[in-house]
């Protein structure tokens, strides 16, 4: 993951935070967080490579679906969850949203911005967009829920979420007055923590 990725996420976790990390990958957030604020980290990841290299890491981590894996973690009274760049492959977002904050006060959700212009201008030359953040072509990716800043605001609103904190970042991982003037068209990515009104 991105340092100014880790950064910006570090930022938002309180020390000594017991955290759950959906889409783990191979648990470079997990361990940095453990060494940084010396959080007690859990993760699910499908791939068992990725999830094998947690354990590498002595990262805790259950090799499994996201959607299936939050279940396991139900009465665990996790503070905070962080679930970047899977959101778009779930079979059901909303529910995911809804049960992972069941099991945790609070959590960061990052996701590719599929409004950014370069999206837009692929679409509008017929084909699907490949991006930075969007980074395979469609007959390889994992992603099966693409949505825009604008949608994902929406949902949350109607599932009742309040956005504590946003970030609107470009493809270098940073803020800028584009991003924040016109998010839903310039930010590549967006960066949210959320909890329950």
């Amino acid at each position: 993951m991105k340092s100014n990725f880790k950064r910006i996420i570090e930022k938002w976790i309180p020390q000594n935070t017991k955290l759950l990390d959906l889409g783990c990958g191979d648990g470079d957030l997990l361990e940095h967080l453990k060494n940084s604020k010396n959080v007690n980290g859990f993760g699910i990841e499908i791939d068992i490579s990725k999830a094998n290299e947690c354990l590498k890491r002595n990262i805790p981590v259950i090799q499994c679906d996201i959607d299936e894996g939050i279940k396991e973690f139900n009465n665990l009274d996790f503070d905070i969850t962080i679930m970047a760049n899977s959101i778009q492959c779930l079979k059901n977002p909303n529910v995911a949203l809804k049960n992972i904050l069941n099991i945790s006060n609070k959590c960061i959700v990052t996701l590719p911005n599929f409004a950014h212009w370069s999206c837009r201008l692929d679409l509008f030359l017929g084909k699907m967009p490949v991006t930075k953040n969007l980074p395979v072509p469609w007959y390889e990716t994992k992603n099966i829920h693409l949505c825009t800043i604008k949608d994902f605001e929406e949902l949350c609103n109607k599932l009742d979420l309040l956005i504590v904190e946003k970030l609107y970042l470009n493809n270098s991982f940073k803020e800028s007055v584009l991003t924040k003037l016109l998010p839903n068209l310039f930010a590549a990515e967006g960066v949210y923590l959320i909890e329950r009104k």
